[in-house]
């Protein structure tokens, strides 16, 4: 089944397109958290991020640079936010968000963890790794 993106790069779902070439499309995000909030997609449906070929990943992430500096230009921003969530839509995409301060962000409320807490998560990442 074909992802909402997949429509948009079959041209047949309309986008505010900012960019594109063979491999990638840029796009404006109908649901911007600013204005200027930029989608970067590979053209190819691959479902989580990282489940792309680490050559075809470093790519998407040039991609995103380029993006990122016409973003800042663009906007006269003092940064340009990076996301990838994943949940949204099953197509690999990476949020580029022009913004001036953190304060910007719908961020959760965050709590400190502790010392342990930190300790134990470390552990298991290592485990994961090893």
């Amino acid at each position: 089944m074909s992802s909402l993106f997949s429509k948009i790069v079959a041209g047949q779902i309309p986008c505010a397109k900012v960019w594109e070439n063979d491999e990638f499309l840029a796009f404006l995000d109908i649901m911007p958290v600013a204005p200027g909030h930029t989608l970067v997609i590979p053209k190819e449906e691959v479902d989580y991020v990282f489940e792309i070929d680490e050559p075809k990943y470093l790519r998407l992430m040039a991609v995103c640079r380029t993006i990122a500096a016409g973003l800042k230009k663009a906007t006269g921003c003092r940064r340009v936010c990076v996301g990838v969530f994943g949940f949204e839509v099953p197509h690999a995409h990476v949020h580029l968000i022009p913004m001036n301060a953190l304060s910007q962000f719908p961020f959760p409320p965050r709590e400190k963890a502790s010392s342990e807490a930190l300790q134990e998560m470390a552990q298991r990442l290592q485990r994961a790794f090893a």
